[in-house]
This record gives C-alpha cells, sequence and structure tokens, in this order.
C-alpha cells in the first residue's frame, strides 16, 4: 500500500523530541511501547549526531527534549548527550528505569545540566512491582534512586503505569509519589501498542476498576492539592471519543528512534508504506516540513467519513493512526475509540477479553535477537 501525502498549510513548529537513545534496557516490562522488532546497539546514532539532532531541534521550534530509551543509561555518553541538550538551551527530561543508573552518573548529569528525571514505578508493593518489571530488585532501586534525584534538586516525575494487576493501588501509588519527593505523578494507563497488544488480555482492568480508578483520583487531587500535580491518561478501550494522539499527527511533537528514523509516533513504523526519513541523511527542518511520514495523516484532508464531516476533527484528528490500522486494517479509517466508527463495537469486545497466563516480557524477544546477532558474528 502506497499513501500519498497531504498537502497543505505549513506544519506548526514542534514542541517536544523524544529521543530514544537506545531500545536497550534491563527491564522486561510487558507494556513497553518500544517497537516488537527492537534497534540493535550497532545502528544507534553516535553523540555528534545527537548533538546535531538538538541543535537543528532547537532551531525548529522545540522546547524540552525527553532522553528515553529502553533504559537511557545504558549509553555510555549519556553525560555527554544531556550536555549536548542543554547547550542547545532544551529542556531535559530523563525518562529512565532507575535500573543501571548510578548515583555516580545521576551527579554527572545534574552537572551536565540535567532538568527533571521521570521515574517508572510499576506497583507500591515490592513484590508485584519486581515480578511486573521483570526484574528482582527493580523497586529497591527506583525508591533509593528517586531520593537521590530529589537530593539534588533536580524535579522528580513519578509515572505509574496502571493495569488489571495495580489499577486498585492507584491511592498507594500516589501516596508512594508524595513520599519520595516527586512534584509531579503521571496515573498513565496502559496504551495498547508495542508489547501490550501482546499482553493485552493479561493486562486490561475492568470498566469498573477504571471507573473505581478514576473517583479514587478525584479524590486524591483534593487531598493533595498544592502538594503534587496528579494527571491521567486513560485507557482508550473504554472512552466514547478518540484522543488527539500526539496532539495531531505530525502537529507538534516528533520521536527519533536509537537508528536516527524520525518518526511522528512511537508506532508509526507499524503502517505500512509510510516512509520515513533519517537524520543521517536529512535536517530535521527537512523531515518534519517534508518527508512522507510526517505529511500521510497531517492535517484533515486524508480523513474518510464519519471523520471528514465530523465537529471535532479539528480538536482529536481522527485519533490513533496506528490503532485504526491495527483493528480496522484501514489506516485512514476512524479511529475504532469513537462511538461513531463501525467497528466500535470491537473495542468493547477487546476489553472483554481476559486471562490470567503469565506475562510474554519484552526482554524475551530482546534475549532471542541479542542472540541471533550473537550467533552472526561468530559465524
Amino acid at each position: 500500500m502506497q499513501l500519498q501525502t497531504t498537502i497543505g498549510q505549513p506544519p506548526l513548529r514542534p514542541l517536544g523530541l523524544l529521543a530514544e537513545l537506545t531500545h536497550r534496557c534491563p527491564l522486561g516490562c510487558p507494556y513497553c511501547s518500544n517497537p516488537i522488532a527492537l534497534e540493535s546497539r550497532g545502528d544507534e546514532i553516535d553523540t555528534a549526531t545527537w548533538a546535531r539532532v538538538f541543535a537543528e531541534a532547537a532551531d525548529l521550534g522545540v522546547l524540552q527534549v525527553h532522553l528515553s530509551g529502553g533504559e537511557p543509561a545504558a549509553r555510555r555518553d549519556i553525560v555527554e548527550i544531556t550536555a549536548a541538550a542543554h547547550r542547545a538551551n532544551l529542556y531535559t527530561n530523563l525518562i529512565t528505569s532507575a535500573v543501571g543508573l548510578t548515583e555516580k552518573t545521576l551527579a554527572a548529569l545534574a552537572e551536565a545540566g540535567l532538568d527533571h528525571v521521570q521515574i517508572s514505578i510499576q506497583d507500591s508493593d515490592a513484590a508485584s512491582a519486581d515480578r511486573i518489571a521483570g526484574y528482582e530488585g527493580a523497586y529497591t532501586r527506583k525508591k533509593a534512586l528517586a531520593g537521590e534525584v530529589v537530593r539534588l534538586g533536580i524535579l522528580l516525575t513519578v509515572n505509574a503505569v496502571i493495569h488489571r494487576a495495580n489499577i486498585d493501588r492507584v491511592a498507594a501509588m500516589v501516596d508512594q509519589a508524595v513520599a519520595l519527593g516527586a512534584r509531579r505523578v503521571e496515573i498513565a494507563h496502559v496504551q495498547y501498542y508495542g508489547w501490550a497488544v501482546v499482553n493485552r488480555a493479561k493486562l486490561m482492568p475492568t470498566r469498573e476498576q477504571v471507573e473505581r480508578a478514576a473517583g479514587c483520583v478525584e479524590a486524591l487531587r483534593k487531598r493533595y492539592h498544592g502538594s503534587i500535580v496528579i494527571d491521567v491518561a486513560l485507557p482508550d478501550y473504554f472512552a466514547r471519543y478518540p484522543k488527539p494522539c500526539m496532539g495531531g499527527w505530525g502537529r507538534r511533537s516528533l520521536n527519533v528512534s536509537p537508528s536516527g528514523k524520525v518518526l511522528p509516533c512511537h508506532a508509526a513504523e507499524t503502517i505500512p508504506g509510510l516512509e520515513f526519513w533519517s537524520v543521517r541523511k536529512h535536517s530535521l527542518a527537512d523531515i518534519w516540513q517534508s518527508s512522507p511520514a510526517f505529511s500521510a495523516f497531517r492535517g484533515t484532508d486524508w480523513m474518510k467519513e464519519p471523520c471528514a464531516s465530523c465537529p471535532r476533527r479539528f480538536e482529536d484528528f481522527g485519533g490513533c493512526r496506528c490503532q485504526a490500522l491495527a483493528l480496522t486494517g484501514d489506516p485512514r479509517a476512524a479511529d475504532p475509540v469513537c462511538h461513531l466508527s463501525s467497528h466500535h463495537a470491537l473495542m468493547a469486545e477487546l476489553a472483554d477479553q481476559r486471562d490470567g497466563e503469565p506475562y510474554i516480557y519484552q526482554r524475551q524477544r530482546a534475549d532471542r535477537t541479542a542472540a541471533a546477532e550473537n550467533a552472526l558474528v561468530e559465524r
């Protein structure tokens, strides 16, 4: 399938850049948003290229860069990369598992200009948290590093990923974030892309659990008003209208993969027929303004009914293209989250599918990929 690009008004300036420094990670979270096919260490772009990307991003209008992965601290040049982002006058946010990031490296990152750290917390219960992460001792390491972040005076956000195994402990996780000294906590219900699709029936909460958690969050906001900001990302599967995914395709943000490919969103590579340009061959401005992938679903010209005539089309921009493809087979279809979609009933069906089987961990595929690469080297 070949996709036609949308020709229209010049794009807005992007505000945020997600820098996926590596897909390497010590954890194996069953909801990992990284692609099923991980990019290898040997394909990662180097320090100088990242420095150029940050400078070009700043010139383009980007205000903040999220240093992510995988685990970004798996890069030996993480301090140099952070310093380069700081020199470009970008607000720097390190998104980390906190496993493998030492106090010494954290101190060096602070010296390099790191502004903010986001640490993921899998549960308020240590045993459950380690089981979900697929790493024994992860919970203890996360708490220790969070304390060091606060001690160094770096702003801290706790990212609590919510699903069936921990949704009834939302209050305890917010309490924990407050105790750790976080200024913000994100109650991030699992979004079903990447590995989360593989584990959907193992992760999906019930509608009753979601509604109960929403009420709990409102009570927590009142209790902690002025002490901590509590943000919520709700699961699509229980919604009536789609969210404006990424603020609209190619409108306000971009992702750079470990190998240098530039994507409108995390899961964009699942859409066949899109051409992704790389920072190895193109400037970030050229990619943002002219690349086929960013033009494909920018604006509204690409829309089919019911989106094309919907008064909400400038609010939700048709919802998520990757989800539309995954559930309908057509990336131009209405996001099935929308009650006007002819596939909306499928969302309810999938939300009702549950099993109690063990998680399929992201690391299992990564281990197989590494083993295959080692075998090739040995040959």
